[in-house]
């Protein structure tokens, strides 16, 4: 089957589509990859529906007007796939999988750890996870079907709705040497670890870290005027408060057991709190960065057994500054995941395409182990075609 799968995370800095020949067990060609970002009002008006979703009626005129312009550019991106694919194989695609744009995810309450007092705090209302784009439109602008809302059936039965993609990690790690961490850093962190076992019977654990570039992103963009701190640079020109990361990592969240996961903007109270404000534009970065590593090095306190390497795939592994952090917190090498012949960009993307075919063909999509559901389950619905 060939399948095209659309990407747009939790940076919210555009879409990325990935073309996969894939039957949602085994990964057969990986096709051409793309990324189209959003222009400038796109971006900056879905930021502001992550502040309004709490209160968001789904009839929302500025909602729909979001979405709208949303959905074209997933369309745009899966022309352009389909263009280079033609041009690659003189193939075409038949099924999309569309994530969509999660704007609210507020999954059921997590577990606490050892500090069950503090951590009683990070209790949350019954789930609700929220991905906005419109899949009816999307099929019929591209004429494919389109495999879409893969977490709504995972949250409303108990399950945290992420992370999605270890099931991918896995198939695409299968003769990797083992306990393997596979770590994504977008908006939000997460970790994919995978033990011993034979291909398709490795258990997983998988749950969010952490806030990874998605405090950096909106500290970069109100300290310079820059969607994010490019290549590190303010980051490494300045030093982390020792103080300020005592106060974040007292957080419930990181003493929580997983499985667990995050909403972007769940951290933004404790940063303010913890008086990261007060830093400078520099100091700040930096310690956001390393907050960032911190948070993933307090996560492999929950795997069963260290792992053998940490393999990086998101936006994160670009910055110099997150990765010496991580470097400097982990026992571990820490490696972009090109050190084993992925694309660190597009691997999201290529997963959702690995999802789509898992929908269509009945196949579980999440797990006890990875969200936290009790057993594995199926997803995701089906339109056009």
């Amino acid at each position: 089957m060939r399948t095209i799968g659309l990407m747009s995370g939790t940076s919210l800095d555009g879409v990325d589509a990935a073309w996969v020949e894939t039957d949602g067990e085994a990964i057969g060609r990986i096709g051409p990859t793309v990324t189209l970002p959003y222009d400038p009002a796109l971006r900056r008006d879905l930021r502001r529906l992550l502040d309004l979703a709490p209160d968001l009626l789904p009839d929302d005129p500025f909602l729909a007007d979001c979405v709208r312009r949303l959905t074209d550019r997933h369309a745009d991106a899966v022309a352009r796939i389909r263009e280079l694919a033609w041009e690659s194989f003189r193939e075409g695609a038949d099924l999309i999988g569309f994530h969509g744009q999660t704007i609210l995810h507020r999954p059921p309450p997590i577990r606490p750890g050892r500090n069950a007092a503090t951590a009683a705090e990070a209790l949350r209302a019954p789930g609700r996870t929220w991905q906005v784009g419109d899949a009816t439109l999307l099929a019929r602008l591209s004429n494919l079907p389109v495999a879409y809302d893969f977490r709504s059936a995972d949250v409303a039965a108990g399950g945290q709705g992420a992370p999605l993609v270890p099931v991918v990690h896995a198939a695409l790690a299968a003769a990797l040497p083992k306990p393997l961490a596979v770590l994504n850093l977008g908006g939000v962190g997460n970790v994919t670890w995978i033990g011993t076992g034979e291909a398709g019977e490795a258990p997983l654990i998988a749950f969010d870290t952490g806030p990874a570039n998605g405090p950096l992103d909106d500290w970069a963009r109100k300290s310079t005027g820059s969607d994010y701190d490019r290549d590190g640079l303010l980051a490494l020109a300045g030093e982390a408060d020792g103080a300020v990361l005592g106060r974040l990592m007292a957080h419930p969240y990181l003493e929580a057991l997983p499985p667990k996961s995050l909403d972007r903007l769940d951290f933004s109270r404790a940063l303010q709190e913890a008086g990261a404000d007060r830093l400078s534009p520099q100091d700040g970065a930096a310690t956001l960065a390393t907050f960032c590593a911190l948070c993933v090095a307090a996560a492999a306190r929950h795997f069963p057994a260290p792992p053998l390497q940490w393999l990086v795939c998101g936006g994160g592994r670009r910055n110099p500054a997150i990765m010496r952090a991580l470097a400097a917190a982990l026992e571990a090498p820490v490696r972009p995941v090109e050190v084993v012949g992925w694309n660190g960009d597009a691997l999201e993307a290529q997963a959702f395409g690995v999802l789509a075919a898992r929908v269509q063909r009945g196949l579980p999509i999440t797990f006890p182990g990875t969200t936290g559901v009790a057993a594995p389950m199926t997803g995701g619905r089906l339109v056009g075609g």
